[in-house]
């Protein structure tokens, strides 16, 4: 008694492809290709996935994961809104922090709820807030399917920056430096071509959507278009395209944050991707763990 490859697929909650390519591997015992189409015992058990042992790369795990999500039941409102709610404590409470803001994770969950922490700053409550609209325009980007571009950049930095009115949304006009950081952003005068040419190239990337991003966030903050509020909103737009793209959002922990600027370094330094890829897959990998055992 046999299976096809589909069948195959939705018994070990991975892609058609991915069977395929076991197929092919000759990891699967007693499989033999008919034609173009490949038979595989009914009892076959699926193959340990030496990707994770082998250290590889986990973006052919990401895509399986992912189309292993889109064959399960939708999540329901109520779920999904419980899942965004979550997630967005936690997301704020770390993108804040790796940009200096000192509330707990405890306070930002107060402070999202409408309520003043006592000895804290104003400018940490807004940038609270701040984040908090702009996570949810960009919810509003992803169900519109938006195609992301200066205006939408500019935009989700307007919301961001609620403590700096004047600076919201204007890309700078002075030089500033990154302390610490391996690489110099450009100059003002130079802002708006190289983002005409980052968003070219990251429309014009065949790369996979982990690596193409990671490449993306990077040359963003490289650029570091506005006074303040790009690592935030630098990071609030790899969410926006990996939503779009299917995927659950990422957060970034502060308690990663010095592998995190390494992995900037590692890119200006070495011409090295993979310290930001790895990192972003390594997230993004376990978020869909979690959305899967969810459904499961």
């Amino acid at each position: 008694m046999y299976i096809t490859v589909k069948q195959a697929a939705e018994k070990w909650n991975i892609s058609d492809r991915r069977v395929r390519a076991l197929c092919q591997e000759g990891k699967i015992p007693g499989a033999y290709r008919d034609g173009r189409a490949w038979k595989i015992p009914n009892d076959a058990v699926k193959p340990s996935d030496g990707r994770y042992q082998n250290n590889k790369s986990l973006i052919p795990i990401i895509e399986d994961k992912l189309e292993a999500l889109k064959k399960r039941r939708p999540l329901t409102e109520g779920e999904l809104e419980r899942l965004n709610e979550e997630f967005l404590i936690e997301y704020t409470y770390n993108s804040n922090a790796i940009e200096g803001n000192t509330l707990t994770l405890r306070e930002t969950d107060m402070v999202l709820r409408g309520l003043t922490i006592d000895q804290k700053s104003l400018k940490e409550h807004l940038e609270v807030i701040g984040h908090k609209e702009a996570f949810d325009y960009v919810r509003q980007l992803v169900s519109e399917n938006a195609q992301i571009s200066e205006k939408v950049i500019k935009d989700i930095h307007y919301l961001v920056l609620a403590d700096k009115k004047e600076d919201r949304g204007i890309y700078r006009k002075i030089p500033v430096r990154i302390m610490g950081a391996a690489h110099e952003p450009v100059q003002p005068y130079l802002i708006i071509p190289k983002m005409e040419e980052l968003l070219r190239q990251y429309e014009n990337s065949r790369e996979d959507i982990v690596t193409k991003l990671a490449r993306f966030h990077i040359e963003f903050e490289s650029i570091h278009p506005f006074i303040d509020g790009n690592g935030r909103t630098g990071r609030l737009l790899v969410n926006l395209e990996l939503m779009k793209a299917g995927y659950p959002p990422i957060d970034i922990k502060f308690t990663d944050r010095l592998k995190y600027y390494e992995a900037f370094d590692e890119y200006h330094v070495r011409n090295n991707i993979s310290a930001m890829a790895d990192m972003f897959a390594v997230y993004l990998n376990q978020r869909l763990d979690l959305y899967l055992s969810i459904l499961d």
